[in-house]
This record gives C-alpha cells, structure tokens and sequence, in this order.
C-alpha cells in the first residue's frame, strides 16, 4: 500500500511573480527577479504599453547569451499584466515534432494565449485550504514516476470546515493549479474547475510569505457549499475544442484529441463576441512566448506576421540567443535567423549575464523555492561553479546534491555534498572535453 504524502511539482520559474519595479523604480531584487534591470525596465515600458492599447501591430524580441533569464522575463511580463493573463511557452524547434501542421500548430499556441473570463452563478465549494494530502503511485509505464491517485482537501469558513476524498482527474488539476494549504479557492460543484483567489492573513504570517508577492483574501462567511458568481478563465483554444466535442465545455478535461477547423474557430468568436457585449465575458489577451525563434522557417514568420494584424492576437515575445544566422528555409542570412520585415516590427530587448552576486542571489531564491538548506560555504562553492560554468548548471546540481545529504541523514547541504554532486554531473565543457578525449573510441558520423 501506497504512503500517502504531499506532492509538490516545482516548475523553473515558479519564483517569478512580477517585474519587480516599484513607483516606476527597478528593486535589484523583488519578485523573485534578480539584477538585469535595463531589461526589466524595458519590460516594464512594454507593459504599460500594452495595458494602454499602443501595443497592437508590434512584438518583443528577448536577444541574450544562453541562462540569462530570457524566459524569466517573458513571464514576469505576464504576471505584471494581471493573475489571469494566460502564459504558453514554446520552443521554435516544436512546431516540427508536432503531427500538425506547422502553421496549425503556431494557431493553436496563439488561440492558448488569449483567455475568455466568464461569469456565471454555479453551485461551488469556497474555503481555505487547511489540510491537503496527495497520495501517489508509480507511474504504469515508468515506475520511477510517481503520478496523483487520489487526495483529500479540507475547505474552511467562519461557519464550517468540509473534507473531501477526490479522485485522481481532480487530485492532478489540484497540482496543476499550484494550491496548498493557505490558500482561498473556488470549486466548481459540476465541473471541478479550480479557481484560487489569494491567501488569508494568518496563511501569509504563519508560513512568513511576503505579502507583496500574494493577495490577501478573507476567509469566506456562510457554508463551504453555496451559489455564488462563479469566475473563471477559459482559453479560446478550450472553447475550440469543447465546441469540436459538442458537448459540455467542461469535457475539455477529460476527453481526446478533436480536429478544430476554421468554422469551429468562427463560431466560438462569433459566441465569445456575444459573451462580451452581453456582459457575461471579457477578452484577456495573453503572452505567448517562443524560445529559439531561430528555429522556425520563413512560412512561420510569414505566418506570425500575418497574426500580429489580427485583432485577437496576444503579446508576441521572442527570443534567441544567436548572432547572425540562415533564416531557415532560406540562403539569406539576417539578424538571430529572424527576417528583416519582421525585425522592424520587433521592440528588442538585451540581457546580461549575471555577476557572481546576482548568481548568488538566483541560487538562493530557488532554494527557498524548493525548500532546501545549504550551509555558507556550499553555497559560496556553488556560486564559484555558476560563474564558471553557468548558471543554469548550477541550479541543476542543487537537487541531486539535496539528495546525496538526506542519504548522509543531514537535513542541510555541505560542500561535500555538492563535490560529489558534481562528480556525478558534469557540465558541458567538461563532456566535451571527454568527449574529445575518447573520441577515436566513440561512434563516427
């Protein structure tokens, strides 16, 4: 029989919450951002663009070395523009391990990218979360995965406290949406969509997080079931595929894949339009982010700039980390692979690589992030290897070196513990290298 325990998924950017900028002021560190101020403060101005409507026609471009917090400033740029505001990040090189078409592919990730918030009155469960167990089992085709069963949730208002055991459809969106105990949600009775609205006052003191980054909520009044304005955020590519299903739009969660032609894509803007105009729904544009911009061809650029046109686009942001480079599909040559008409087009922004501070600064916030303890002079040895190899490296060897400590039975990591860790994992100069080294005995082209 299986333990039940509490399962946390820690995504890579999972500490970014903003653009760290205060009265128009970048803070060296706030919101989980650290240095890369001129970038930020690009950022910010894009932003407030795009929240004044002087954004239509144009795209960002995020040029910068490798690990430099390309990304990390993509979503910042979401998070400042509103909690709803959907984030899809893909990679260039995507679009051709897809089975669809390549210009289907990059449709579906801008329909991602642009979210419906609806308004309805629905039966729903409101509380804090006060309890939260997550019981896991190996994965069926990977033992070494552990995959949600089932959970039990505990809601709490001033009135009453529920349980509920939920099943492992359920238990898997309750860690998709990142709850855990502290916070205030919503649940739709019938669909079991999960709304999150912030955290109480007493949730924020006792667990010492920083008020800035959360928004306080009260704890609801009444029972935890009652009918109330249920809010919640759909994307059109959801309401595409619910439409393609003809059934429930909740049957997004549950059901196959479903072909979504130009006449389905039609209908559902013909409706989201009358949501709209009758009140019942807003339009939120999004963020959709393409690393390695570089990878695509000259049809997906002649695509996306058909896109940028459109009415319902969402914010463009590229990024690429080359200098001069064949626009694929092409023998022309141009600035990060992207061609010129496009470049125009783009407002672009530099990165910097990080100093030893700032790297310093990174390793500590990920590591409150994944709650783990390192003593002054691992840390200061871990920092030493960021600014020799790279930051990213770094980052990685945190987790295998957290686990050579707990088989030590030691609940804080040492220096040893990171050596060994690098023993075991070695950057890429170092692969290279040996690569080079045993290179008669390795497999020729």
């Amino acid at each position: 029989m299986t333990e039940a325990r509490r399962f946390e998924r820690i995504g890579s950017h999972s500490h970014i919450l903003g653009l760290g900028i205060e009265k128009g002021k970048v803070k060296t560190v706030a919101d989980g951002m650290v240095g890369q101020k001129e970038a930020r403060k690009a950022a910010s101005i894009v932003v407030d663009m795009v929240k004044k409507g002087r954004f239509a026609g144009r795209a960002v471009l995020l040029s910068g070395p490798p690990g430099t917090g390309k990304t990390a400033l993509a979503l910042a740029m979401a998070k400042e523009l509103g909690k709803d505001v959907p984030f899809v990040s893909i990679s260039g090189s995507e679009i051709y391990s897809s089975e669809m078409k390549k210009t289907e592919f990059l449709m579906e990730a801008i329909r991602k990218s642009i979210g419906v918030r609806i308004h309805e009155m629905r039966r729903i469960y409101e509380g804090e979360v006060t309890k939260l167990d997550v019981e896991t089992v190996p994965h069926p085709y990977n033992p070494y995965q552990q995959i949600p069963k089932s959970a039990v949730i505990s809601l709490k208002t001033k009135k009453e406290e529920k349980q509920f055991r939920v099943d492992e459809s359920f238990a898997q969106y309750i860690i998709q949406q990142g709850v855990e105990v502290g916070d205030v949600i919503q649940i739709d009775a019938d669909s079991g969509r999960i709304v999150k609205l912030g955290k109480t006052e007493n949730a924020i003191k006792r667990d010492k997080i920083d008020i800035s980054a959360r928004e306080i909520v009260e704890l609801p009044d009444g029972n935890v079931s009652k009918e109330k304005e249920f809010v919640y955020v759909l994307s059109l590519h959801d309401l595409d595929l619910a439409t393609s299903r003809q059934g429930s739009m909740f049957s997004i969660f549950f059901g196959g894949k479903e072909e979504i032609t130009n006449e389905t894509r039609q209908r559902v803007d013909e409706m989201v339009k009358e949501w709209v105009d009758s009140g019942k729904a807003e339009m939120i544009p999004g963020v959709l982010f393409i690393d390695e911009v570089h990878m695509l061809d000259i049809e997906a650029f002649a695509f996306l700039n058909r896109a940028m046109e459109s009415e319902l686009a969402p914010i463009l942001i590229l990024a690429s980390n080359r200098g001069m480079a064949k626009i694929r599909g092409t023998d022309i040559r141009s600035p990060h692979g992207i061609p010129l008409d496009l470049i125009d087009r783009l407002l672009i922004i530099t990165t910097k690589p990080y100093n030893r501070g700032e790297i310093k600064k990174i390793l500590e916030i990920r590591m409150a992030e994944e709650k783990i303890d390192m003593e002054e002079d691992a840390l200061e040895y871990l920092t030493d290897i960021g600014k020799e190899a790279s930051l990213r490296y770094a980052v990685q060897l945190i987790a295998p070196a957290a686990s050579i400590a707990e088989e030590n039975k030691r609940r804080k990591i040492i220096k040893e513990d990171i050596e060994k860790a690098r023993e075991l994992f070695h950057d890429v100069k170092y692969s290279v290298e040996y690569l080079n080294k045993y290179e008669k005995m390795m497999l020729g082209e």
